[in-house]
């Protein structure tokens, strides 16, 4: 028989409490619940959000100037947003033309002569000496024999499995315009589609995280794609100018687009170019020029252009940024590093809202 609430007085008050208490406890229960399941269900379905996350983030970032260029000049908004399509588009293709050429010669030059190419590189790293590797002596040539043979084993073996990841990524390639193509043109639709799932309980405190967070994400977004150009011409100078280095803009191009990917990407182009380098270098001073030119780069980036561009907003400790790369890219892969930093940002803008509304209530 359930007992009657009281009706005035300290009782009904700490009645009252406890009824509040135990609402919030089941909201924060099924609030936890929801979140777990989001992540099981993406977890789940991690190896197709790549061309999913990719659009959204440029769909997201371009949105606000296709409302502007609408709103200013009274046109019908699809017309703003296949604009912004087409200069993507051609963007790319500019890109392509660029890059695609000198990559595939340096592709098949290194396809056709593998062995040649590993000992050339061996060379200039070692140059004459031998070395002892688990009792056995190795030098340049000897070591190019060894690997070159492995790869081509590798390659003989798993040729259908590299085939499935070139066709793979060819159609997630064409499937990321595509799915830009219908978030560009239907961007609130989408928007007020996903805030129409959450709880209506919840949706003023979910409007409230959005108005705060939404400034935060997009200058973090834009701030990264400011830092790709600034680090491809930065690349390009060192590369191309100074150093000298065949197909400059193609590693000056490759070295601005692996920015987007935290520590990986950065040490890959270095890696990348620093190859070339040593490859193409005619003695110590021009693989030491690259060392410096690899650390200025760095510097500038991390210490001045980047914090300049990116902001106190969105900013990250360096200790939670390594964190999070870390845990995404052990759950979800690429995916998972490229959002390690808008992530950690919404989890911080949701607490600071979440603290704002309990001290109100307090």
């Amino acid at each position: 028989m359930t007992k009657d609430p009281p009706e005035e007085g300290p009782e009904r008050t700490r009645w009252l409490s406890a009824i509040h208490g135990h609402i919030r406890n089941i909201s924060v229960g099924t609030s936890l619940g929801v979140v777990i399941g989001l992540v099981v269900f993406f977890y789940l379905v991690r190896s197709v959000l790549f061309p999913f996350v990719l659009a959204g983030i440029v769909a997201y970032v371009a949105t606000p100037a296709i409302d502007y260029a609408a709103r200013r000049w009274h046109l019908p908004r699809w017309l703003p947003a296949l604009v912004v399509l087409f200069a993507l588009v051609l963007l790319m293709a500019i890109i392509v033309y660029l890059g695609g050429p000198p990559l595939y010669d340096e592709a098949k030059s290194i396809g056709g002569d593998l062995k040649g190419s590993i000992s050339g590189l061996l060379h200039n790293i070692f140059q004459n000496r031998s070395f002892t590797l688990f009792g056995h002596q190795l030098n340049a040539d000897k070591a190019a024999d060894a690997i070159s043979k492995e790869l081509q084993q590798w390659m003989g073996n798993d040729v259908v499995t590299v085939a499935s990841f070139a066709f793979i990524g060819f159609f997630g390639f064409i499937l990321a315009w595509v799915l830009l193509g219908y978030f560009l043109f239907d961007a609130h639709r989408i928007g007020n589609g996903l805030q129409w799932l959450v709880p209506p309980r919840y949706r003023p405190f979910v409007a409230r995280l959005l108005d705060r967070l939404n400034p935060v994400l997009r200058r973090y977004f834009i701030g990264i794609g400011l830092i790709v150009v600034y680090a491809s011409c930065a690349a390009y100078i060192g590369l191309g100018l100074f150093l000298k280095l065949q197909h400059a803009a193609v590693l000056a191009i490759l070295t601005g687009l692996l920015e987007v990917i935290p520590l990986v990407g950065p040490a890959a182009s270095a890696i990348l170019a620093g190859l070339v380098a040593v490859k193409e270098a005619k003695g110590a001073g021009a693989i030491i020029s690259y060392i410096i030119y690899a650390i200025a780069l760095r510097i500038s980036i991390d210490e001045f252009f980047g914090p300049i561009v990116l902001g106190r907003a969105a900013y990250v400790p360096p200790v939670l940024v390594i964190f999070c790369f870390l845990c995404g890219g052990l759950l979800f892969g690429v995916v998972g590093v490229i959002l390690a930093v808008p992530v950690a940002l919404t989890i911080r803008e949701a607490l600071a809202t979440t603290y704002e509304i309990d001290r109100k209530e307090d």
